[in-house]
């Protein structure tokens, strides 16, 4: 007999079960901490929930969702504007606008819930589909009906529980690669790593840190945070609203919010030339794993100073020299992460949409409507 589990949706961090955070002692992305930092400085487009399963009384699973109104948005992105861009920002607002994702739409990686070692995984993601199912009718009884949802981003070895727990009608879909970077038990400093690159690469390393010299890089504070915050979100929104395609950009006061509750868990390192910051990036560490976060950069010195590739390898020099067994660094310039040793892993949602002749149509859609990106694999090392 299959064991039943209840859920509860919350959408204060404050309402959360006491016990909450001994469920998310391997992941911080499901913390109290964290999801008060979405309570407090998500995107204006998105409205967060909390949910805990539960096996009687005692909370078994932990998860997040997060509602998507993609109408709220001035841009999707601005870098491919063609015909197919228009269709498609045309095609998103009118049909999957309003988004219900079970999981973290601003992070890489399974960050969408965690589940007690008692807990059947099967009947959990049945239990978390009921959930998504509740919280479809919430929205909708505020005027928003959920177009699509989704369980996104699992490993290959975690799409099986999904199809024994009845997500076989659903849409299983493959989008960028998270890029992966292990960090040897060996290496011990930055050294080791340049050794271990082969003379090519190590020559680009050597042309990349001598194009930047000049640069100072600094370890920010909170009150360095506050100060430079009008110059930090004007870095950041350079770079997001020049990707390809985006669903959501940052509140002004994200990065000093994350600061605030994370502490030094949350890492901000500003690039500074002549004493104007001119770039900067965001590190988080997750256990053994350091996350790479959001950065930013004045473009014409990006250029000039291989600022975004110099950003890389101090990532890497920090997370090796600080003991960590892998930084996660997502999505996005695939080519130029691989360049450095990051290794792609395919990612895999499940999606579904309200409408049932639009869900059998849905996959071709997201076929033409999901950009793909061309990029070759590097192998730095020796």
């Amino acid at each position: 007999m299959d064991t039943i589990y209840s859920f509860k949706i919350y959408n204060s961090t404050s309402s959360l079960p006491l016990e909450w955070n001994s469920l998310a002692i391997d992941n911080i992305f499901l913390t109290r901490e964290y999801l008060e930092i979405l309570e407090k400085s998500s995107p204006t487009n998105m409205i967060c929930h909390f949910i805990g399963l539960f096996h009687k009384e005692d909370l078994v699973g932990i998860a997040l969702s997060q509602f998507l109104n993609l109408n709220q948005l001035e841009s999707f992105g601005n870098r491919d504007k063609c015909i197919k861009t228009a269709v498609r920002n045309t095609v998103f607002k009118n049909f999957i606008s309003h988004i219900l994702i079970i999981g973290n739409n601003m992070l890489t990686g399974q960050n969408a819930f965690a589940f007690a070692e008692t807990i059947d995984p099967i009947q959990g993601l049945k239990t978390l589909k009921k959930a998504s199912e509740k919280l479809k009718i919430i929205f909708k009884n505020k005027g928003l009906k959920v177009h699509i949802t989704t369980f996104k981003d699992f490993a290959t070895e975690e799409t099986t529980a999904f199809h024994q727990a009845g997500f076989q009608k659903h849409f299983q879909y493959c989008t960028q690669p998270n890029m992966l970077f292990d960090i040897p038990n060996q290496w011990k400093s930055e050294q080791d790593y340049i050794e271990a690159l082969s003379k090519k690469y190590r020559d680009q390393y050597k042309r990349a840190r001598k194009k930047a010299e000049g640069i100072e890089k600094r370890k920010m504070h909170l009150d360095d945070i506050i100060k430079h915050e009008v110059t930090i979100y004007d870095l950041y929104y350079h770079v997001a609203k020049n990707a390809h395609f985006n669903t959501f950009f940052l509140a002004k006061n994200h990065f000093r919010i994350f600061k605030e509750l994370l502490k030094d868990k949350f890492l901000f390192y500003g690039y500074f030339l002549d004493e104007r910051l001119i770039g900067f990036n965001t590190l988080i560490k997750n256990g053994n794993v350091m996350d790479t976060y959001f950065l930013g950069y004045d473009e014409s010195i990006q250029r000039e100073k291989m600022l975004y590739l110099n950003m890389l390898y101090d990532m890497v020099a920090y997370s090796i020299n600080k003991g960590f067994k892998e930084i996660i660094f997502a999505r996005t310039a695939l080519e130029i992460k691989s360049s450095i040793g990051a290794k792609p892993q395919e990612m895999y949602g499940f999606a579904k949409h309200s409408n049932p002749v639009a869900d059998m149509v849905f996959e071709k859609a997201f076929n033409y409507l999901e950009p793909k990106v061309d990029w070759k694999e590097r192998n730095p090392f020796k």
